[in-house]
């Protein structure tokens, strides 16, 4: 079986992107809500290193991944479960404090546009968090569609949120390039046959 032709990524009509570790540096402030529910529940804090592996999966699995580094096993659903109120409750009011674009994302879709490439983010992250942020870092505007964790049936990596950010767009997946930065995002995009560059 001969590899597969390179990608061509100038040759696409919509780009859609994760957001956590990919467009924006969100570890930073992810780390503070998390250490914040964690300091809440009586657990030492973690390094944000570790933050950034387990984001990208939802704010239950971070808490999962941070108490099971702590307890060395799964955690039990009792414990998480208040944790992960605190959590969203800090993160809410601490969105942005300290997570920023990544350097080159505000040129690489500034570029995008004046081709007349159609944008948009398919995230795990919730609604009412992805839509403040975006907001708040004055990206919003940037996309035709944001695909939340909560907004299709199922999140990445089922192909549900990337192909309805197809729809959104009206586009075939073929036409659209995903950008992502973790297993879940290539999952995801290749459920859809939709390529995708991690």
């Amino acid at each position: 079986m001969s590899d597969p032709a390179p990608l061509d990524p100038t040759r696409y009509r919509g780009y859609l992107f994760d957001l956590d570790g990919t467009l924006i540096d969100t570890a930073p402030d992810i780390n503070g809500a998390l250490n914040h529910a964690l300091d809440r529940a009586g657990y030492e804090p973690v390094d944000e290193d570790l933050t950034r592996h387990w984001v990208g999966h939802g704010a239950r699995a971070c808490i999962e991944q941070a108490l099971q580094h702590q307890l060395g096993k799964k955690p039990p659903k009792r414990r998480v479960e208040p944790m992960l109120d605190d959590f969203l409750a800090y993160y809410r009011a601490h969105l942005s404090v300290h997570s920023r674009p990544y350097p080159g994302v505000l040129d690489a879709l500034s570029a995008l546009r004046e081709r007349g490439a159609a944008l948009g983010v398919v995230t795990n992250k919730i609604g009412d968090l992805t839509i403040p942020l975006l907001d708040e870092l004055t990206l919003l505007d940037t996309f035709q569609t944001v695909i939340a964790g909560d907004s299709a049936g199922k999140p990445k990596p089922a192909p549900e949120p990337v192909l309805m950010a197809c729809a959104e767009l009206r586009l075939e997946p073929g036409d659209v390039l995903f950008v992502g930065d973790s297993q879940t995002d290539v999952l995801a995009a290749r459920a859809a046959q939709c390529p995708v560059v991690c």
